[in-house]
C-alpha cells in the first residue's frame, strides 16, 4: 500500500525551490519540511532533491517522481473537495448567459424554480445571442445550442434540440412544396443570422446556403413570416412544434431532416467545484 507521508512536502519543495517557502506555503516548520523530504528520499532509496545554500533543485529522480505525485495529490484535494461539496449549502452570486428565446422559455422559468429552492443564492441571468467571453466577463455558467467551438470550457449536455424546415399551407399551395434540397433555390426561404441551413443528406451533414425576401436575427419574427404564407423557414423545434401540431404549419423535406442538436452547459474549468454551479447544472440536466 502507498504511504502518502511526506509526498505534500516534497511536492510544495519541487514547486517553490525552497524549503522556507514550502513551510509557509503549507503552515508548518522548516525543520519539519526538511525531516518529511529526508525521510522521503530514505524510503524511496534515491535522492530527489540538489540541495545548495542558494538553491534547491530536482534530481533526474525527482523530476519523475514529482511529475507522477502532482496528478495524485490534485486528484485527492479534488476527492475531498467532491465530498466537502455534497454538504455544503449553496450560496452567493452565480452569473448565467443564455440565448434570448431559448432562455425566456426554458431557462428562466427553471432558473426561478431553482431560486425558490435555494433562497441563498443569487443569479444575474443576461439573455443574448451574443457568445459572451465567461473567463473575461467573469461569468459561472453559459447555455449555448448546436455545435460547439473547440474552448478550455467545460461542456455539460443538457438537452437536444431539433431543426425543422417547414412552410404554411398557403405558400405550399402557391408554390408547391420542395422534395430535393436543389428545389429550394427556386422557393422564398425566410433567413435566420446565418445564411445556410444544414440538412442530412445520406448521411453526411449537408450546409446549403439559402436567399429569401427576408433576412432577420429574431426567430420569432421568421416563425410570424412563414406564418404569413411569405416563405419556408428552418427553426428549431421550440418555435415550430405547436404550429406544426396546429396544422398552421408543414414539416417539408423531412427525408433530409438533420440530426439532433446539443444543448449544452458551459463553465470555466474549476466551477464544477462551486455547489452552486454543479447543483443548477443537475437541475437542469433533470428538467430540461
Amino acid at each position: 500500500m502507498a504511504n502518502w507521508q511526506g509526498v505534500a512536502e516534497f511536492v510544495a519543495v519541487a514547486e517553490s525551490q525552497s524549503f522556507t517557502r514550502a513551510a509557509v506555503q503549507l503552515n508548518v516548520s522548516t525543520a519539519h519540511i526538511s525531516r518529511q523530504v529526508r525521510d522521503l528520499e530514505q524510503r524511496l532509496g534515491s535522492e530527489l532533491l540538489y540541495r545548495t545554500t542558494r538553491r534547491v533543485s530536482l534530481t533526474e529522480a525527482g523530476q519523475i517522481y514529482y511529475q507522477h505525485c502532482r496528478p495524485l495529490l490534485d486528484g485527492l484535494g479534488n476527492a475531498e473537495r467532491a465530498v466537502g461539496n455534497l454538504q455544503t449549502i449553496p450560496q452567493g452570486l452565480l452569473r448565467i448567459t443564455a440565448p434570448v428565446t431559448y432562455g425566456e422559455r426554458h431557462i428562466t422559468p427553471l432558473i426561478n424554480r431553482f431560486l425558490q429552492q435555494h433562497p441563498k443564492v443569487t443569479i444575474h441571468c443576461e439573455l443574448t445571442n451574443q457568445q459572451l467571453d465567461l473567463i473575461d466577463s467573469n461569468y459561472d455558467l453559459a447555455i449555448r445550442l448546436g455545435r460547439l467551438e473547440n474552448s478550455d470550457l467545460i461542456a455539460k449536455r443538457l438537452g437536444s434540440r431539433q431543426l425543422w424546415t417547414c412552410a404554411s399551407p398557403a405558400y405550399l399551395a402557391a408554390h408547391g412544396e420542395p422534395h430535393t434540397l436543389s428545389e429550394l433555390s427556386h422557393h422564398q426561404c425566410l433567413v435566420g443570422t446565418l445564411n445556410h441551413w444544414r440538412f442530412n443528406n445520406a448521411g453526411q451533414d449537408q450546409m446549403l446556403r439559402v436567399e429569401g425576401v427576408l433576412r432577420c436575427n429574431s426567430g420569432e419574427a421568421l416563425l410570424d413570416a412563414a406564418l404569413c404564407d411569405l416563405g419556408i423557414v428552418q427553426l428549431p423545434d421550440y418555435y415550430v412544434t405547436t404550429a406544426i401540431a396546429s396544422g398552421k404549419l408543414v414539416s417539408v423535406l423531412n427525408s433530409y431532416q438533420p440530426e439532433n442538436e446539443g444543448i449544452w452547459a458551459l463553465y470555466p474549468p474549476g466551477r464544477q467545484h462551486s455547489p452552486k454551479v454543479r447543483m443548477l447544472i443537475d437541475y437542469l440536466v433533470e428538467h430540461l
